[in-house]
């Protein structure tokens, strides 16, 4: 009889597990061989410290199969009630295009691509990022635009701080108008409060009487009144005074720009364009501001520059990423963007084009005027007397009946009072749901606002139709404020409006692109690891996607109960008694854990405590988070070996006692080791009344194996498009979740109300908390939360161990093998024979091979990552955290086959080096210098060359039959910088 295996494995629960671990038992024996060790298990005990070391598996539920998990998702998404939302406030339905949804948002292509450091091999979503800020130049009026920002809220504080230094008011007053959306208001209150910066609501008088160095205007406001404030503007900034206009982009198309009213700054959100609610998030914000503060601006820009052919090319520009230039000077931690809502905004706008984006605008005020003719025929006054998509309706006190009326409909208004409500149309409204928003309230029961309206029929709206109520129309928008300049001119937003067209150019543009579904991508620090399909296929189910952020609590039952789930698993990953996943990127995160740290402080009477010590190998944004908490950065050393010196650690903590805030480290550290001492750290930084704070950068090493709330900790942020598989879509979206022991709980980031909706009677506003909020929405990027739930569970807690202890193999299985030909920078020390170890990522110093090869101008680690294009991957990290060096990290997800290609590659690529040593090939002119080789320098009829064409296309035999064509040779940076150029070139022009 056959053999038949027991059912339970037939089942095989844990498949999941083996399809995103890429090394399988056989491969993982010849990489143990290599590395030499017995074992898996005897490898991670090498490593991982025995004192930091779990003593019990985490609490996660076992692995289940991806149907399962797809089911069970399901069953929560079930739980969320989808809605007509009227509610706006920052957030309304739109339309994603089919193509646009299924060729960018749902394409690895697209979404699985890094931050664009590496220009050459990033110009298809760089091109998209120039038509983004092309797009916000153009509607905004102002000269200049950045590639994105987190949201509306974190953009309107963000624009705060650039106006504070970059005006020349000295007052510490930033006024912030009625109209204001009230999330953007509380983001803001977040971050003026460590800064010394007083924030006053006010009317536009006010503003006028008091000194302030800024001011935030809506437009149209939050009450949809759309105000002509061209002369007051003129008299403010006559005081010394920053205009930043908050701007509906839609409404744009058809009103007066910012730039033409006068403002310094615009910033708002891209949502409308293309991308769904989703909860409050994803969505891409925008900055832009007039052309003095450009260099000031925070977040990343696009710019245009040259190739070494003379060929127009993208990079990114001025070296945006301050935080780590100039570090604790820093006056923004940003180092992420919104890259694949960006791109999704700037195709729309592309597909759509200025007439149609107009006509969508024209509909959207058409529509709001006949509602208002509708609602005043009903006997209802509507306050504001402008509107282009909201209106503010006077209900007395028919108000809970109303909006009863339109939630019984499977509808949501905006609640603005007792005794008024709001209401927002968006492109997706229809004539019917006009008519249905009349019904509402024509049946309200009690509060009828005028009884001798009501005719035969009782006055009920569904007696109003739209064809009669339409010719009685007049529009809302006033005529002062219409639009008379031109947008949008560029044939890239008049070429692609068929359907074919777009389609073709969306491909194009991603065949520029080396992406995940290409190869590896073997960058340290910045985990680039599978996101399966399985993951990423409920981010646009309905149940998630067309989710209202500020609906009322019972509608987003789903989101509740994913929300809870994931931050349980996430507690037990890292050990730590609190979890909030508000913050929308690791940024952010990091800055709502240094927020907890001081609220902590200040609650115990020690706001002196204000010194944060961090090590000299940190990543940037630690002394920019601390700097912008209010507290002041002293550095500490790192020995010869990496690790922080803890002599000159315990000087400074003596030094700095009585003012001692916290200590920023991360672990396992930059450098790419286990550090032994990081529990005597903690506990010397704990004696002298400071907090740690563990950056979770590298938290796709500990997980399973070592837990920061168990070894020291205070608080970690965690970076969800790293460890828990959420792509980098190309620079974002992220999410940055700040875990805390339980005494730092209360100070945990939130929304101090659950914002305006219809509330009925009794319902609370919702809880304050301590520190505030510190993005738009109360769960932030809250629509790609579920492809961290679907890792989680599919994994199971064995499963995520096992990824971090085959991550970790991997990388020494690569210092290993390239050990002879570049050696790791820093390891662990050696014992008893065998070679240092390391953690998750190493750092290949190539250094040395620069002087060999004709010194100052010899071959670097930028020349070896050129050429490693032409092999077809991506550049390892570059010059981080050290200067001159490569920093490497495979991760799990990677087959050995993948890593032998890339050990490889850079095995070939040190020959080379080796011919420009030996004086084979010139300093100046090698295939490293040279490189990246496009096809067309490789096929143009002169090659003034000493090596073949053959060798600079084909370097390994393997890439005849699968290769990967950088589209532009090596960019000239500087050039860029000098001649900075940020939005689509003239036609003809290059």
């Amino acid at each position: 009889m056959t053999h038949t295996p027991p059912l339970h494995e037939l089942e095989n629960a844990s498949e999941f597990v083996a399809r995103h671990i890429g090394v399988s038992a056989a491969d993982e024996a010849q990489m143990l061989q290599a590395v030499g060790a017995a074992s898996r298990a005897a490898l991670i005990d090498e490593i991982v410290p025995r004192s930091i070391a779990r003593s019990k598996p985490m609490a996660i539920p076992s692995a289940i199969t991806e149907a399962a998990a797809l089911a069970e998702l399901k069953a929560i998404a079930a739980k969320n009630k989808v809605f007509k939302s009227y509610i706006g406030q920052g957030y309304y339905d739109t339309f994603t295009p089919g193509v646009i949804l299924r060729n960018i948002l749902e394409n690895p292509a697209w979404y699985t691509a890094y931050t664009p450091y590496q220009a050459e091999i990033s110009q298809g979503r760089m091109e998209a990022l120039i038509n983004f800020q092309t797009m916000i130049t153009d509607l905004t009026g102002m000269p200049m635009a950045n590639a994105s920002m987190l949201d509306e809220a974190t953009a309107a504080a963000e624009a705060m701080t650039l106006a504070m230094r970059a005006g020349k008011s000295k007052s510490t007053t930033f006024f912030v108008d009625d109209e204001v959306l009230p999330q953007t208001l509380e983001v803001i209150r977040t971050r003026a409060k460590p800064l010394g910066i007083t924030v006053k609501t006010c009317s536009g008088d006010e503003a006028l009487a008091d000194e302030s160095f800024a001011l935030l205007l809506q437009y149209p406001g939050l009450s949809g009144e759309v105000r002509d404030d061209r002369e007051w503007i003129t008299n403010y900034k006559h005081k010394g005074g920053v205009v930043i206009m908050a701007a509906d982009l839609l409404a744009l198309t058809l009103l007066t720009p910012p730039g033409e009213l006068g403002a310094d700054i615009a910033i708002g959100t891209t949502q409308r364009f293309g991308m769904p609610m989703g909860n409050g998030g994803p969505h891409a914000a925008y900055m832009a501001c007039r052309d003095e503060f450009k260099r000031s601006m925070p977040g990343r820009l696009v710019g245009v520059s040259v190739d070494v052919h003379g060929n127009p090319a993208y990079r990114l520009a001025l070296q945006t990423r301050e935080q780590h230039i100039r570090r604790e000077k820093a006056t923004s931690n940003i180092c992420t963007a919104q890259v694949l809502p960006a791109v999704i905004a700037s195709m729309y706008a592309a597909y759509h084009g200025p007439v149609g984006l107009k006509r969508i605008a024209q509909r959207v005020a058409a529509l709001t005027a006949v509602l208002a003719a509708g609602l005043a025929s009903l006997g209802y006054t509507v306050a504001n007397t402008t509107a282009f998509d909201t209106l503010t309706v006077e209900t007395s006190d028919a108000t809970f009946s109303i909006a009863s009326n339109a939630i019984a409909a499977g509808a949501n208004l905006r609640f603005v009072s007792e005794t008024s409500l709001g209401i927002s149309l968006d492109e997706t409204t229809t004539r019917a749901d006009v008519e249905a928003l009349w019904a509402f309230f024509a049946d309200a029961v009690s509060g009828w606002p005028n009884t001798a309206r009501r005719g035969q029929d009782g006055g009920r709206g569904r007696s109003l139709s739209f064809s009669q109520v339409e010719p009685l129309a007049d529009s809302l928008l006033p005529a002062r404020l219409l639009r008379t300049s031109p947008y949008l001119a560029h044939p890239v937003f008049n070429s692609h409006h068929s359907e074919t067209g777009m389609l073709r150019y969306i491909r194009r543009l991603s065949d520029f692109d080396l992406a995940l579904d290409r190869s590896m991508i073997p960058l340290g620090s910045c985990t680039m690891k599978l996101n399966a399909t399985s993951e990423m296929i409920p981010i646009t189910w309905p149940e998630f996607a067309s989710i209202h952020p500020f609906a009322p609590a019972n509608q987003r039952q789903g989101y509740a109960e994913l929300d809870a789930q994931l931050r349980a698993w996430l507690c037990q990953a890292t050990g730590y008694a609190g979890v909030s996943l508000q913050p929308n990127a690791g940024s952010q995160g990091e800055y709502a854990g240094m927020l907890a740290i001081r609220g902590f402080h200040a609650s115990r009477g020690e706001s002196h405590r204000h010194v944060c010590l961090i090590p000299s190998s940190a990543h940037g944004t630690n002394p920019a988070s601390a700097t912008m908490v209010g507290m002041k950065v002293v550095v500490t050393a790192c020995d010869a070996l990496g690790n922080v010196d803890m002599a000159d650690l315990t000087a400074k903590c003596e030094q700095h006692s009585a003012h001692l805030a916290a200590m920023m480290i991360t672990y396992p550290s930059t450098h790419g080791v286990f550090e032994t001492n990081v529990k005597d750290l903690c506990a010397l930084v704990h004696s002298h009344g400071g907090r740690v704070y563990v950056d979770g950068a590298n938290m796709n090493a500990l997980v399973g194996l070592a837990a920061p709330g168990e070894f020291g900790g205070d608080v970690s942020h965690l970076n969800l498009h790293k460890t828990f598989c959420i792509p980098h879509g190309g620079g974002g979206p992220g999410v940055g979740p700040v875990c805390v022991v339980a005494d730092l709980v209360p100070f945990l980031p939130g929304h101090a109300a659950s914002s305006s909706r219809p509330l009925p009677p009794g319902e609370g506003r919702g809880e304050g908390c301590r520190v505030g909020a510190v993005s738009a929405a109360p769960l932030g990027n809250a629509a790609v939360l579920p492809i961290s739930w679907m890792y989680c569970r599919m994994m199971g807690a064995a499963g995520l161990k096992a990824a971090s202890e085959v991550a970790i193999l991997s990388a020494n299985y690569i210092s290993v093998r390239l050990k002879d030909h570049y050696p790791t920078l820093y390891t662990s020390v050696p014992v008893d024979g065998q070679p240092g170890r390391v953690a998750h990522e190493c750092i290949l110093d190539v250094r040395p091979l620069k002087e060999t090869t004709g010194g100052a101008n010899g071959i670097s680690a930028e020349d070896v990552s050129k050429r490693l294009m032409d092999y077809g991957f991506h550049a390892p990290t570059l010059s981080f955290p050290v200067p001159g060096t490569l920093m490497v990290e495979p991760t799990e997800s990677e087959s050995l086959a993948e890593l032998d290609r890339f050990i490889d590659a850079m095995i070939a690529i040190r020959g080379e080096i080796a011919k420009v040593q030996s004086g084979e090939w010139p300093q100046d002119n090698n295939p490293l210098k040279n490189a990246p080789h496009t096809a067309a320098a490789l096929l143009d009829s002169e090659w003034a060359k000493p090596y073949p064409r053959g060798l600079a296309a084909f370097p390994v035999p393997s890439l005849k039959h699968s290769k990967y064509w950088p589209p532009v040779g090596r960019i000239d940076n500087v050039y860029g910088d000098r001649n900075l150029f940020c939005s689509c070139l003239p036609v003809g022009e290059d």
